[in-house]
């Protein structure tokens, strides 16, 4: 069935495609249908960031940027789901067309440019969701914002999701925001992480819960940089890292149609990168902080790879846009049964 959904989906330019799947996705969660029509995964429980999370297989951010289809999700068999990124401000993102598929490669290339309703039309529809599963909140910051004042657009978000969130991410690696890859980085990756982590102890006093945080980092650093970043979390007391956002490399797509268009590309060819990104990770850590892997699981045995390498979760996005629902099952299946030996 999702099959042939895909085939009249993918008629339609990406954006549109999107738009409408997650009109259907949200419909379908409304009135119950998802669970219906999708089989869901076995049972598969799994402890991270002291929260208990059905299975380890959650919804990338990105797709769901502004909460509007958060039961869909959920019904459709994801252990857990984030959404955002979202910044204080409502903005429109990057002009269009900014989303393109490269189907030969199993891939997208995207320069949304945090386009979202902003953070108070995202908790509306959080509060209006039904789901009281564990529910990632993407924090970001406004293009518009100087990169120098960065702390304060993730300070105002934070404040204003901290209470309807599970976990809250910290998007320090998209590529379309005009110098937000810089934040992932020396003195000012420290002063950032610093600000977050007293904010959210004084945050955690008032209400009475502690959420942990993510921090999201991109594929394209070195290892050398990698291991700083890893020091830094460590050091500022995050609670988890999430590896990876999308990529500015073009490898694995050469010549391909829309290969040559700006922004991150996400997909089969991110996969070796980024699962080398949870391997350098994995070894900086020692098992002080849980990594959560994102990029590239385009089959069932991509997210037991990513396990393998150090991860504790493992989130899909585009793998979802190509195979659907059934992939959910996959990635669940295939865990367990690296996990069972």
């Amino acid at each position: 069935m999702y099959n042939l959904a895909r085939q009249l989906l993918f008629k339609l330019s990406p954006e549109t495609s999107h738009d409408l799947s997650l009109d259907l996705i949200g419909a379908g969660g409304r009135l119950g249908l998802n669970s219906l029509l999708c089989k869901r995964p076995s049972a598969a429980p799994v402890t991270v960031m002291g929260l208990n999370f059905a299975n380890p297989v959650g919804l990338a951010a990105g797709l769901d940027k502004n909460g509007a289809a958060i039961d869909g999700f959920a019904q459709l068999g994801f252990g857990f789901v984030e959404i955002g990124t979202v910044t204080p401000r409502p903005q429109p993102g990057n002009p269009k067309p900014r989303l393109f598929r490269l189907p030969e490669a199993t891939a997208i290339i995207n320069r949304m440019g945090f386009n979202n309703l902003g953070v108070d039309h995202l908790l509306g529809r959080v509060q209006a969701a039904n789901y009281r599963g564990i529910l990632g909140i993407n924090i970001g910051k406004n293009f518009d914002t100087p990169v120098e004042r960065a702390q304060d657009d993730y300070l105002i978000c934070l404040e204003k999701v901290y209470a309807h969130a599970s976990y809250i991410t910290v998007n320090v690696s998209s590529p379309n925001t005009p110098g937000l890859r810089t934040l992932q980085f020396g003195d000012q990756l420290k002063q950032l992480l610093d600000a977050l982590a007293v904010r959210r102890e004084q945050l955690a006093l008032e209400h009475g819960k502690r959420v942990p945080l993510a921090i999201k980092i991109a594929p394209d650093m070195n290892d050398e940089e990698t291991a700083l970043v890893a020091s830094a979390l460590l050091a500022s007391g995050m609670d988890a890292v999430i590896a990876t956002n999308t990529t500015l490399s073009r490898e694995g797509v050469e010549g391909l149609p829309y290969a040559g268009e700006a922004g991150g590309l996400s997909g089969a060819p991110v996969l070796e990168k980024s699962t080398h990104t949870v391997r350098v990770l994995a070894g900086e850590l020692g098992g002080k902080m849980p990594i959560i892997a994102a990029g590239g699981i385009t089959e069932g045995r991509h997210a037991a790879q990513k396990i393998e390498a150090g991860a504790s979760l493992v989130q899909i996005y585009s793998g979802f846009i190509y195979k659907g629902p059934a992939l959910i099952r996959e990635a669940v299946d295939a865990i367990a049964a690296l996990k069972r030996g």
